[in-house]
């Protein structure tokens, strides 16, 4: 099995919603670290998996979308807390509909909030 990751860091603020969080009811940013690896058993032609540019192009231009922002205004979380779970699966969709990964396999966005907290969201293609 051939693994293939990228990782980015940017900055994002969010508020929680639905229940009593104390401060994090209220707007607040995170250094958010996006740890992208792809695992499959196929290469391309070329032997990669994935090429890295690809991976890295894809993942800033989703990284530049959020970046800066409320993740509370932002459609994709429309009627949902914007969890670092929900973030990691809307990140991992996002960047599977920008990159075209052979065969079969799995695609993991492991989303840090912090040096000590990640959520993930795993998806096979």
């Amino acid at each position: 099995m051939y693994t293939v990751a990228v990782t980015k860091d940017f900055i994002a603020s969010h508020f929680l919603i639905g229940g009593d969080w104390g401060s994090e009811n209220f707007p607040h940013a995170h250094h958010y670290v996006a740890e992208v690896s792809i695992e499959a058993a196929q290469l391309d032609r070329h032997g990669y998996l994935v090429d890295i540019v690809e991976i890295e192009g894809a993942l800033n231009s989703i990284v530049a979308y959020f970046r800066d922002c409320v993740l509370n205004e932002k459609e994709e979380f429309a009627g949902l807390n914007p969890s670092i779970e929900h973030f990691s699966r809307i990140i991992c969709e996002k960047l599977l509909a920008l990159i075209h990964p052979p065969g079969t396999g799995t695609l993991t966005v492991k989303l840090w909030e912090n040096a000590s907290c990640w959520a993930a969201f795993r998806q096979t293609f």
